[in-house]
């Protein structure tokens, strides 16, 4: 039977269904002699398909499934993309074949990773329709009003769109800082970051203890460990099981309005505070001149 090339290409074990996705766009894979277009199907009982060369191999692989605490200022791809041979999560671990990471972390965060060559699973666990659970600990300069963390709660405008609810608590608060535990459903770039700095609280230190029912505990800094079956069982369940992210009008259904940069939040527009004039009038026009009817 026919099957999409990225998703013939994750059960070899080469990566994840996105990551394939570039390498067919990047011309880096062929089927029977011609270059793969996104949307290509094959056959892999008739069809040769080749990535970089090398023949895909659709023979049964043994899965195997990494917890990694990704320390600082090492790279969570799988590559030096600026080629300063800089140390990336794959460099830590001391085994053979195929292994790529699910999601990733910036330079300067540190914490869980799973790293694993079962496409499908890692498909369904970094797919933004999934919105899985994941759970950080997090530093901030300052102490963030209830306001404040009440709108990071209910969304905020990121690059026009806002972002997606999250559960957050206050873990410890001193004078200079506060750390607070965050539990979200999406992962945009720097998202975290760029959100704490957008309030006006820039993140010191950010740590993911937790991928779904996968939990950092106690495993050291720069070390990695195999998953239990049963932690396997429970990914996969929650993989199997998690319900999609759903939009409503820009912003989400029983949410609060999220907060803008430049504005009150949850407030209403800068004229209609000061009482100046807006630029459309408040009613609807008539269509018929003042003055004595007729």
């Amino acid at each position: 039977m026919e099957e999409r090339i990225q998703k013939l290409m994750a059960q070899a074990g080469i990566g994840s269904r996105r990551h394939n996705e570039e390498l067919i766009t990047a011309g880096r894979v062929r089927v029977n002699g011609r270059l793969a277009r996104l949307g290509d199907k094959a056959d892999p009982a008739v069809d040769t398909i080749v990535v970089d060369g090398a023949r895909l191999n659709l023979q049964a692989e043994k899965f195997i499934y990494i917890a990694l605490n990704k320390p600082r200022h090492v790279l969570s791809s799988l590559e030096d993309e600026m080629g300063e041979e800089r140390t990336t999560v794959r460099d830590l671990i001391d085994l053979p074949g195929h292994l790529y990471p699910v999601g990733r972390l910036d330079k300067p965060s540190e914490g869980l990773m799973l790293m694993t060559n079962d496409g499908d699973l890692a498909h369904k666990l970094t797919h933004p329709r999934y919105g899985h659970e994941k759970t950080y600990r997090v530093t901030v300069e300052g102490q963030p009003a209830h306001q404040t963390l009440d709108q990071w709660r209910a969304g905020v405008m990121l690059d026009g769109r806002p972002t997606i609810p999250a559960k957050i608590e206050v873990v410890r608060q001193q004078k200079d800082f506060t750390t607070l535990k965050i539990i979200m459903r999406e992962g945009r770039k720097r998202q975290i970051r760029r959100v704490a700095a957008q309030l006006g609280h820039p993140a010191r230190q950010l740590v993911r203890e937790a991928i779904g029912p996968l939990k950092l505990g106690d495993l050291p800094a720069g070390k990695w460990r195999h998953l239990t079956p049963a932690e396997v069982a429970e990914l996969k369940g929650a993989a199997r099981n998690a319900p999609a992210v759903k939009k409503k009008q820009g912003h989400f259904s029983g949410q609060k309005r999220p907060y803008k940069p430049g504005g009150k939040p949850g407030g209403k527009p800068a004229s209609q505070r000061s009482g100046k004039p807006t630029d459309k009038p408040a009613g609807k026009p008539t269509g018929k001149p003042k003055g004595k009817s007729r």
